[in-house]
């Protein structure tokens, strides 16, 4: 693939993907492309080859990519796509925003809303994908129209009522991925606001294992119940599978111990979701997107 030499971002071949993801796993990409901006990604997605898999990437926290990694290219946002505007009570932000950014961009002008992204791991473009929460709040509550970018590096405005929007998912078009997004907020007061991010961070810290390598919430909550709850009812917590254990903080995180593999997490993940269906009778789905080829 011969790459035109207008493009400026910053692109890696066979590069390894372990440290573009939280847990710290996975294997090689054939390509990797960080973009400057949207104008040079869509440089980028014009010159790929039409039936190119691709996949987007933005902090990673959301995803297991296994030990054979991904034979295509991936698309790194976080660090790169990162304008944000907030205008009266309007927020435009791009999709490699850190969430706590926007939470903390949001206080500081007291919208009254955007705190509960601090709780959030991930970037914008990630928790528009899977309509993120934390704390009652979720992300497409506020959304009011989004930007995406097709393979062929076009751009598309939605309204957000276009969507269909359900718990931790959203249908897009194929072959389109959000790059923007514009949220509506109601005005508060920014030392509220910052209050509210402080404690949520202090929460966080005190019932997460923020300082070890893992991905967020493993399994979405069955209906009128909790994830967590029920794996520390079977007796989990601290369950090991190789490199691989049960977060003896919350249940409901895995954690890499230093030396898991992929298949170390994805074994256990299914180990859980085992003895779940056999305790309580109930099917745990994972709200995280398991990518790529095993070993």
């Amino acid at each position: 693939m011969a790459l035109h030499h207008t493009m400026k971002g910053e692109l890696k071949m066979g590069e390894s993907l372990v440290k573009y993801n939280s847990w710290r796993v996975g294997g090689i990409a054939k390509r990797l492309y960080k973009p400057t901006d949207k104008h040079d990604l869509a440089l980028f997605l014009q010159q790929l080859p039409e039936d190119e898999p691709i996949l987007w990437l933005g902090l990673g926290s959301n995803v297991l990519i296994r030990d054979g990694g991904f034979n295509g290219t991936v698309i790194v946002t976080a660090g790169t796509l990162q304008q944000i505007d907030i205008n009266d009570r309007f927020i435009t932000a791009e999709a490699g925003l850190y969430c706590s950014k926007l939470a903390k961009q949001g206080a500081k002008a007291g919208l009254k809303g955007a705190a509960f992204w601090a709780g959030i791991p991930g970037t914008l473009g990630g928790a528009l994908a899977m309509n993120a929460g934390a704390h009652g709040d979720e992300t497409w509550d506020y959304v009011t129209e989004v930007t995406t970018i097709d393979k062929n590096g076009q751009l598309h405005h939605y309204p957000a009522a276009e969507f269909e929007v359900t718990y931790r998912h959203v249908a897009l078009p194929e072959n389109e991925w959000f790059v923007e997004a514009k949220m509506q907020f109601e005005l508060g007061d920014d030392q509220v606001e910052l209050g509210l991010i402080r404690e949520l961070l202090k929460k966080r810290n005190a019932s997460q294992p923020t300082n070890q390598p893992c991905a967020g919430s493993v399994f979405r909550n069955p209906p009128n119940d909790y994830a967590g709850r029920l794996i520390e009812a079977c007796g989990l917590k601290g369950f090991q599978h190789g490199g691989a254990s049960v977060s003896t903080k919350h249940a409901n995180f895995i954690v890499n111990e230093g030396n898991a593999t992929a298949a170390d997490i994805e074994q256990l993940i299914s180990k859980v979701q085992h003895k779940i269906q056999a305790e309580f009778g109930i099917n745990l789905i994972p709200e995280v997107h398991t990518i790529g080829d095993e070993a």
